[in-house]
């Protein structure tokens, strides 16, 4: 393919967009901060991981070595993320009578199943927060002489004791981030838990032994020193939801700059490998409109509800590509529905190339639509306009058949969409209440045929409707090709 511009990618923390230089000659080295396994994760979850992996792969697709580290949080995210109320994995385990290493396993394996049908590539590695709470202890020691103090509560950081806090969320004000807990004997309002002490007479289920008394790391130490232990200050790029920018990010960035810097430097965050990452990069949020795209409302969007409604996962998949991962995206089932058949008509026209061995992936006719797609990349990752180029590619005609394969499957390498992997019939609406199985349906739709062939058009119209009954549509002179599906 042709040579690709330059990669640019938009930093949260300078607030611009700035040509990807990597640390380390020929690597790029990636944290995503990952779920909380206390629930099943929604849709709007979902789509931070969606935006990771295109970032991931637009890296290895331009010959970088990629290391990418993702967090399960097991244990210290309170129900409040701006630090306060109880632990997350403690209250879930009570309200389920489990223990909280049984809630941490099913919702973890929960999550993994999501990031499979979404076509996520698995990440170098997935550090689990319990297998470092002897480096936390450690990394909190280091700190703690210059910027942490202790309370009854657990020991403190110091936000006054580092330049620039707060640069990345823009949100610092002379009363502080309002959304921090109140603790009395807090210095400033914004600091924040480093190690939490259990509480006199109270037994965690998660605890250890540190310098500070028997307790549980805070959430925001947690992706500090997974991050530098895996990847090694500083790294390329740290990603998250744009909800990680406003307090959890600017708590990282504080304690990354107090454990990196030597005593008495300014070290402060002009420059960008201060903070730890060199790029800080977050997707906006999913808006949906009738609230259930939270965890209290019972039953909120994820990912095996549209599976249950009979969307192809890949469908939703689709549905963030079509929008620029720093934009918000609103969903709804017609969205998804729409989205759904745009990717159909790809796999339709992917399906003629299936016997076709992939050739060198150029063609004269094809050189704009290959430029198109990298500039639309090298831009921030721009989906949005690449999957133009992408359909454009699949739309070509009089194109040897060879070399759109192989142009086909490098862009596809970047979006995930599986397109050679994945048939028009795996697309078809299957609601998990639906009265018929596809056997059935395929029986049925066999005998129409046959009594269309035979101009017997009244059994045609009753098996029609004998389909209808049972919520199968038969979709005649869809240009698609769809013989039916479930509604």
């Amino acid at each position: 393919m042709t040579d690709a511009p330059q990669l640019a990618l938009f930093n949260s923390l300078t607030r611009k967009l700035e040509a990807f230089e990597p640390v380390h000659a020929g690597e790029a080295r990636v944290y995503t901060c990952g779920p909380t396994v206390y629930n099943y994760p929604h849709i709007g979850n979902m789509r931070a991981y969606v935006f990771a992996d295109v970032l991931g792969r637009t890296l290895s697709h331009r010959g970088y070595r990629l290391t990418h580290v993702i967090n399960i949080t097991d244990v210290g995210h309170l129900t409040d993320d701006a630090d306060a109320g109880e632990d997350k994995m403690e209250k879930m385990a009570r309200a389920q009578s489990q223990s909280i290493w049984d809630i941490a396993a099913h919702y973890t394996q929960a999550y993994w199943a999501d990031i499979a049908a979404l076509n996520i590539r698995q990440p170098a590695k997935w550090s689990i927060a319990t297998d470092y709470v002897p480096q936390m202890i450690a990394f909190a020691e280091k700190i703690a002489p210059a910027h942490c103090y202790e309370l009854d509560s657990g020991l403190y950081f110091d936000v006054s004791t580092v330049a620039d806090y707060g640069r990345l969320a823009r949100a610092v004000t002379d009363e502080g981030e309002g959304r921090i807990e109140a603790v009395e004997g807090k210095r400033n309002a914004a600091d924040f838990a480093i190690w939490r002490k259990t509480p006199a007479g109270e037994t965690r289920q998660m605890e250890w032994d540190s310098p500070w008394g028997r307790g549980a790391p805070g959430w925001h130490l947690e992706c500090s020193v997974m991050s530098g232990d895996l990847l090694g200050f500083p790294f390329d790029i740290h990603t998250g939801g744009i909800d990680h920018r406003e307090i959890h990010h600017p708590n990282e960035i504080a304690q990354n700059q107090a454990f990196c810097c030597n005593p008495g430097d300014a070290c402060d965050l002009d420059t960008p490998a201060n903070s730890g990452a060199r790029v800080w990069m977050h997707n906006n949020f999913l808006v949906e409109r009738s609230g259930k795209m939270s965890k209290s409302s019972g039953e909120f969007l994820r990912l095996q509800l549209l599976i249950d409604r009979g969307y192809h996962p890949l469908g939703y998949r689709m549905m963030c590509l079509q929008a620029h991962y720093r934009s918000e995206l609103e969903f709804s089932w017609d969205g998804l529905a729409a989205s759904l058949v745009r990717l159909k008509r790809m796999i339709i026209v992917a399906e003629r190339l299936a016997d076709v061995e992939a050739g060198e992936p150029s063609h004269p006719k094809l050189a704009p639509m290959i430029e198109a797609f990298e500039k639309a990349m090298a831009e921030d990752l721009n989906t949005a306009v690449a999957l133009t180029a992408l359909e454009d590619v699949l739309a070509a005609k009089k194109v040897d058949p060879a070399a759109k394969r192989a142009v086909v499957e490098r862009m596809d390498a970047v979006l995930g969409l599986d397109l050679f992997g994945t048939s028009r019939a795996d697309l078809r609406l299957r609601p998990k209440a639906a009265a018929i199985d596809e056997a059935e349906i395929e029986d049925v739709l066999a005998l129409r045929k046959q009594a269309r062939a035979d101009k017997d058009f009244a059994t045609s119209d009753a098996l029609r409707d004998e389909l209808a009954a049972k919520g199968v549509e038969a979709m005649d002179g869809d240009p698609l090709g769809w013989e039916w599906k479930l509604g």
